[in-house]
């Protein structure tokens, strides 16, 4: 009973208000409520900032600060294999495996359309149909920076607004096409294993999704926009990072057909850290 009134208030509720609420809360400045919030936070949460470039819980000028902090070197490092896939951040997976017949899995008997998450492109989904997805949810206590899984110039990003559903588990498990419906960032590479695609997808009370190279993508209308990238187009290494949220959510990873492959040995449910490996580009 209570799952399905957690449900149902999501679809009553003014999902964007309430984030845009929470955004200016977490940007706030005042010391007295920003040292109490993240204080607090960190308690319930157990975030361990012994691995933060800066443990000082004090020291951040607003909760967003704190939320995206910054690791110190060496804390994730990354897998050495040449040829493996990198998890993009800390979390958990969702799920992961095949695309198949233009549909990723969800959660229980749920799945979306890979054309709707792309941003309703015919052409994009075409480049990862019978190919390999994997989505990591991140919790309030990860680490909020997301990481390139391989290297990777940027051909598009597209901005698709949308809904903002909470992106836990009973969501995923009860919300319809939740992925292809919430607010999201795609942002899609060529890389030596072909065409790879990034969605940052939001969720609610998410403030804002940022880029290294556009830096907040949110713009004040909502309103899909696609921006490509021509000469002057950003080349991301191996790990590098890519992308952060603001008060955390999903990112979901897709490669093209016949590529790459997953780890044997990942499941949904298990915990992942950024820089690990979770599968293999395979040889030609």
């Amino acid at each position: 009973m209570r799952e399905r009134l957690f449900i149902i208030m999501q679809y009553l509720l003014p999902q964007h208000l309430i984030s845009r609420l929470a955004g200016c809360v977490a940007d706030c400045r005042w010391p007295w409520l920003k040292n109490a919030f993240i204080g607090w936070f960190a308690k319930r949460y157990q975030v361990d900032m012994t691995e933060a470039v800066q443990e000082d819980l004090t020291a951040y000028p607003c909760f967003n600060d704190f939320f995206t902090r910054k690791l110190k070197d060496g804390a994730r490092p990354l897998d050495p294999a040449a040829d493996s896939i990198l998890c993009p951040a800390d979390g958990a997976i969702s799920q992961l495996g095949a695309i198949e017949h233009g549909r990723i899995f969800q959660a229980k008997g749920q799945s979306f359309s890979a054309l709707e998450l792309l941003g309703g492109s015919p052409e994009h989904a075409a480049m990862f149909q019978g190919g390999q997805f994997a989505t990591v949810y991140l919790s309030p206590r990860d680490y909020h920076r997301v990481h390139m899984p391989l290297g990777g110039v940027l051909r598009e990003m597209i901005y698709v607004p949308g809904k903002l559903f909470s992106v836990n588990r009973s969501t995923a498990e009860n919300v319809p096409e939740l992925f292809a419906r919430n607010e999201r960032v795609v942002c899609l590479f060529d890389t030596d294993a072909g065409p790879m695609a990034v969605v940052l997808v939001g969720a609610m009370i998410v403030a804002s999704v940022e880029t290294p190279w556009a830096g907040l993508v949110t713009p004040p209308r909502r309103q899909l926009k696609a921006q490509a990238y021509g000469q002057a187009a950003p080349s991301l290494s191996r790990g590098e990072e890519m992308g952060r949220f603001k008060l955390g959510s999903t990112a979901i990873v897709l490669f093209g057909p016949g590529q790459t492959g997953w780890d044997d040995s990942l499941k949904a449910g298990d915990a992942v850290r950024m820089g690990q490996s979770m599968g293999r580009v395979n040889s030609n």
